[in-house]
């Protein structure tokens, strides 16, 4: 067999990641990406404002086949559940989704987090928390964020580009705290993400009794779940799809 013969039948085989990847059932993690909420609120002027709910490392794909699709221009405001790789490893690459007043630096957009999660996020991005260059290199600049602690309390909301949030606490695994929120002007949403169990406090703000928030009954209520059957034990992180139901 010549060279070229042996080079085509080579290229002729087929890439077995490939097959796999083109596979993937919408219910898998693969296809799915990180979980994250983009909340489109229009003004009363009409003007549309983007709040995102959690960067995670999937971040740059989700704006590729999410933000594109959708004609999403840019963010205008960010929110982060908790610490996680899958909440906030997208930062680095936040950029791409900002205004153009806000990648020259003319301006910043507001990130919203808890202290725990901001010690994190400092950590391990400390040239996004004090604005350095990388490698004093100007193409790499970082996003210009504006870093606003938050407090995972029902009774302690706060306002992201105009709408009011309320914490909602939950229990992501037994020993560790995440946050869902609360919102909605004409419609009260929930979002709960990252929760293995709801506690009393949260369960009470999105019952119809509760009286934290003085919206009244819960309109739409957004649950995360990363398994279809069972039900989890004391090491679970999330609940299951037959738990939620």
């Amino acid at each position: 067999m010549s060279h070229t013969a042996t080079r085509t039948a080579f290229l002729a085989v087929p890439c077995w990641l490939a097959i796999i990847g083109t596979a993937l059932s919408p219910l898998t993690s693969g296809f799915r990406c990180n979980t994250s909420l983009l909340v489109d609120y229009c003004h009363d002027d009409g003007a549309h404002r983007y709040i995102l709910i959690d960067v995670g490392k999937t971040f740059r794909e989700q704006v590729l086949r999410w933000f594109v699709h959708h004609e999403v221009p840019s963010i205008d405001s960010v929110i982060l559940t908790h610490e996680h790789a899958d909440a906030v490893l997208g930062l680095d690459d936040l950029w791409v989704a900002l205004p153009s007043c806000q990648r020259n630096g003319s301006a910043k957009v507001p990130v919203f987090l808890t202290q725990f999660t901001m010690d994190s996020v400092a950590a391990r991005f400390s040239n996004l928390v004090e604005q350095k260059l990388q490698g004093g290199d100007d193409f790499a600049r970082p996003a210009h964020l504006d870093w606003t602690i938050i407090e995972g309390d029902v009774d302690k909301p706060f306002v992201a580009s105009e709408l009011q949030f309320w914490p909602l606490p939950v229990m992501h695994g037994e020993d560790y705290v995440c946050l869902g929120f609360l919102f909605g002007r004409k419609a009260r949403v929930a979002y709960l993400s990252d929760v293995s169990r709801i506690l009393p406090r949260t369960e009470h703000a999105i019952s119809k009794s509760g009286t934290a928030t003085g919206q009244g009954q819960l309109d739409l209520l957004i649950l995360e779940t990363n398994r279809l059957h069972g039900a989890g034990d004391g090491r679970s992180c999330h609940l299951t799809l037959s738990q939620v139901i």
